[in-house]
């Protein structure tokens, strides 16, 4: 008994002594509506369809659903008399019944989820007090190619002019069957599909939110400046999602995590003695600064992506030295200024 309380005693120190730079968010106010999109669009009566099948979904969802059915199911307008969008409508419905049966039994209940992406938003309020956050955080079952691009690398979550869409369908948990399928394989490799799990939902969420914030802009960088970019980002999703454990933050395993700070010296060594800093042909530092199962010039043990997470720490050692900088002049503070003046060299 007296274990356990010392064991919870030491628990809450640590948490607290985390939690000591955390801004308190709690009295910002946040306008979030949840809708669950997939349920209504599944009730549709497939035995009844007809060309304005959809009109109750335009009403209530508005522009969405307009997008949902072009962008994310890919059904076009056509002038064509004898083309009938309605059937291939009732064929996704049919395919994807069951995918409609495995989101409601794991997200029948979604309030944790919306708690974690308000709260979320809560702390994006405070860091960037003028941006007009969104109304609306929608669910939606997508085809399981609907993958979308975004600069750390999400897949079936979306922003809209006033909303957050989440793919439920890339969210069913790691070990999901279809994952591991030879299609789900040949769409998402192990590395990729392992991140299809419920608790990326915010920080997916969020992503959308900072690339809508500060779009990327890595044309024409080398390769020092675009890690720091990429560090900019992760540092910025770091401040915004306090309570996230870093593994989903980055995307990398626990285990290439320790890699990355038993190993810092080496890595950063690597990129010196080699002389890629100021590299910028495409094909030389793709590697680094994309997603990928790992990093191959240094090793299994060590992830893809491997410039994100050197950036950040270029990011907070550059931060150390100017520790007034707020979130969002970092953002837009010159990657090669960030660079120079933080004279990161780690032992």
């Amino acid at each position: 008994m007296k274990k356990t309380a010392l064991a919870l005693l030491f628990a809450t120190g640590l948490f607290a002594c985390k939690d000591k730079n955390i801004p308190d968010v709690s009295d910002i106010r946040v306008n979030l509506t949840l809708q669950r999109f997939e349920k209504d669009f599944f009730a549709i009566d497939t035995l009844n369809l007809r060309p304005a099948v959809l009109q109750p979904l335009y009403e209530k969802y508005g522009s969405f659903t307009s997008g949902f059915v072009s962008q994310i199911l890919g059904i076009m307008p056509s002038t064509d008399s004898s083309y009938r969008p309605e059937l291939a409508i009732k064929s996704f419905l049919h395919d994807y019944a069951p995918i409609k049966d495995s989101t409601d039994k794991l997200f029948g209940d979604f309030s944790k989820y919306e708690k974690e992406v308000r709260k979320g938003l809560q702390f994006v309020k405070y860091y960037f007090p003028n941006y007009q956050l969104p109304t609306k955080l929608i669910t939606f079952i997508g085809p399981m190619d609907a993958s979308f691009e975004a600069a750390l690398g999400k897949y079936g979550d979306v922003i809209t002019q006033d909303a957050l869409a989440v793919g439920l369908q890339l969210h069913l948990g790691s070990n999901f069957s279809i994952y591991h399928s030879e299609m789900g394989q040949q769409l998402y490799p192990a590395y990729i599909s392992r991140r299809f799990a419920p608790e990326y939902i915010s920080v997916n969420c969020i992503k959308n939110i900072l690339d809508d914030i500060y779009p990327e802009k890595i044309k024409g960088l080398n390769l020092v400046e675009q890690m720091v970019e990429k560090g900019k980002r992760l540092y910025a999703l770091e401040k915004v999602l306090p309570y996230t454990e870093d593994s989903l933050l980055t995307g990398y395993t626990s285990k290439q995590l320790k890699g990355c700070r038993d190993n810092e010296g080496t890595i950063w060594n690597f990129f010196l003695t080699n002389g890629l800093l100021y590299k910028n042909e495409p094909d030389l530092i793709k590697e680094y600064v994309t997603d990928g199962p790992f990093t191959q010039a240094l090793g299994q043990g060590l992830p893809g992506f491997i410039g994100m997470w050197v950036g950040r720490q270029i990011i907070k050692k550059y931060l150390t030295k100017h520790g007034s900088v707020t979130l969002e002049q970092l953002l837009h503070t010159d990657p090669r200024k960030i660079f120079e003046e933080s004279k990161y060299k780690p032992g």
